[in-house]
């Protein structure tokens, strides 16, 4: 088998594009595998480790794209016919006559209506466009990564002095007017304003508001390093004060992974200094009590967060408080598997991964992660298995830079769960699967379908050892995947789908347990 490296000069793309691609070459008969990625420095480090090399590769540049296959004698040939037709499928039509700007400023030009700009390049270009668009006075959501922290700090500080909103970087989820931006979901329209520095985080309290009946007036993504100590929370104060002014806004929610001590204090001054209920969540925090006085109620889990803000804003019906998993059903899924079960969670989002790890955590589960920050169960790079390793349960944010470097956000294309997970199944014990599954705009068309596969796969190669697999669903009705088909999908699958993942995580730390303890005891599960 050949390998074999092509590169096109200054012939940019994005990641769905990319995945497109990558796609379509791998499903020619004479190709084994094809990996199309930007030939930036991390993706030629990629390739190498693939065992892709030769000087073409060596010389790459950010900007020019890269085709790597590995096929028979044949390969070259028909790889360059598909790449040409698939190419040529994305160029626009030649009837097409819509106005097509090559700059920011031509943009701005065609369209003096639009205030905000999406950007969404390479990281060492997307301050520079963001510094521009803010200087014309539009909003920012930047949705590219890699953009440096001293940028970032710059960006938004520029932002706050012209009054405008920089959302990121790597920003993947906003609702602004009822309009869905990057990762977002099909929510209605009310009163419920969230801040979020957590995308996943966001789309599932925004699921749940309209899921139970309410509606969300704004959601700002921040970015992930908004609440640090550097950065200082300058979009999140910015968003809350601009959510506290605004009259479709009755009830405020901020969501972030756990911030900086120091930040999380002038958040909190911020909120209780604003006349409107608010809700606050830090996931992976320990929850607090709600202070009556400045009408803050600290949320449990972002499913509680959902719903202390639905509460809040006066909506009738709302469904009793979460009980934790129940008891009947929890001992049948136990009673399928042995004592010594390892778990394993493989997430495409990194906030519902981070909800999940504390959640086990709390039930005195030590999970091994990428998404620990730092100590003995912290899992470094692509490989989870360490010469000694501390815990043999594993949980592993897939979207996380080391695993999307020159391929697609799991979340567009989760066939890439479906790879981790067969090499998860080659161990010789049991194992309970945890999954999230995160529908809306810019996610896959079907991941429950994709998923589905995957844990056929994964039970074929598992033999007679037991599999239990729990899910949660991130979506509503509304959304072009539609919620209530992938939950059939998944159940028409075997798996057992729980309404939320603060419900998933929970269900799968007391499968867990109780199967743990029950060994223990000598009793029957």
């Amino acid at each position: 088998m050949a390998a074999l490296v092509l590169v096109r000069r200054d012939s940019y793309h994005d990641s769905v594009l990319l995945m497109r691609i990558s796609q379509g070459l791998k499903a020619l008969a004479d190709v084994e595998d094809a990996v199309v990625a930007m030939g930036t420095p991390q993706n030629r480090e990629l390739l190498g480790a693939l065992g892709y090399g030769g000087p073409e590769l060596s010389a790459a540049r950010p900007n020019d794209l890269v085709i790597a296959v590995k096929g028979g004698a044949g390969a070259a040939a028909v790889v360059e016919t598909e790449l040409a037709r698939l190419l040529a499928a994305e160029a626009p039509a030649a009837a097409d006559t819509e106005a097509r700007p090559t700059s920011l400023a031509a943009a701005v030009q065609a369209h003096p209506e639009a205030n905000l700009v999406l950007i969404s390049v390479p990281g060492e270009h997307a301050a520079r466009e963001a510094r521009r668009a803010l200087g014309l006075g539009r909003h920012v959501m930047l949705f590219s990564d890699n953009v440096t922290l001293a940028d970032e700090i710059a960006l938004k500080q520029e932002a706050r002095r012209r009054g405008l909103l920089l959302m990121g970087p790597d920003c993947g989820t906003a609702i602004l007017d009822g309009r869905p931006l990057g990762f977002a979901n099909a929510v209605r329209r009310g009163p419920i304003g969230i801040v979020g520095a957590a995308g996943t985080g966001i789309q599932e309290v925004t699921s749940l508001v309209h899921r139970l009946g309410c509606g969300v007036s704004q959601a700002i993504g921040t970015g992930g390093r908004d609440l640090s100590e550097e950065v200082g929370g300058l979009m999140t104060l910015f968003g809350i004060e601009a959510l506290a002014a605004d009259p479709g806004t009755q009830v405020l929610v901020v969501i972030s992974k756990p911030p900086a001590a120091a930040v999380a204090h002038r958040v909190i001054a911020a909120l209780g200094a604003t006349p409107k209920p608010c809700v606050v969540h830090f996931v992976g925090s320990e929850s607090r009590a709600a202070d009556e006085r400045h009408r803050i109620v600290y949320a449990d889990s972002l499913a509680d967060a959902a719903e202390a803000a639905c509460r809040l804003s006066g909506a009738p019906d709302l469904p009793p408080a979460y009980p934790g998993p129940e008891p009947t059903h929890v001992a049948q899924l136990a009673a399928r598997l042995p004592a010594d079960v390892e778990l394993r969670g493989l997430f495409c989002g990194g906030t519902t991964g981070q909800e999940a790890l504390a959640l086990l955590g709390r039930s005195r589960l030590a999970v091994r992660s990428n998404l620990h920050k730092h100590g003995p169960l912290r899992v470094e790079g692509t490989e989870a298995a360490a010469r000694e390793r501390p815990s043999p349960h594993l949980l592993l944010d897939l979207g996380d830079d080391v695993f999307t470097r020159g391929r697609p956000h799991p979340m567009i294309e989760p066939a890439l769960r479906n790879e981790r997970l067969e090499a998860e199944m080659s161990g010789a014990g049991a194992r309970l699967l945890l999954f999230d599954c995160v529908l809306g705009y810019g996610a896959h068309p079907d991941p429950a379908g994709v998923l589905a596969a995957g844990l056929e796969r994964a039970r074929a190669l598992a033999g007679a050892r037991p599999v239990v697999a729990i899910a949660s669903v991130t979506g509503t009705s509304d959304d072009p995947q539609d919620w209530h088909a992938q939950v059939r999908r998944l159940e028409a699958a075997g798996v057992t789908v729980e309404a939320d993942n603060r419900a998933a995580a929970s269900l799968a730390a007391a499968v867990l347990v109780r199967a743990a303890a029950a060994a223990a005891s000598g009793r029957p599960r």
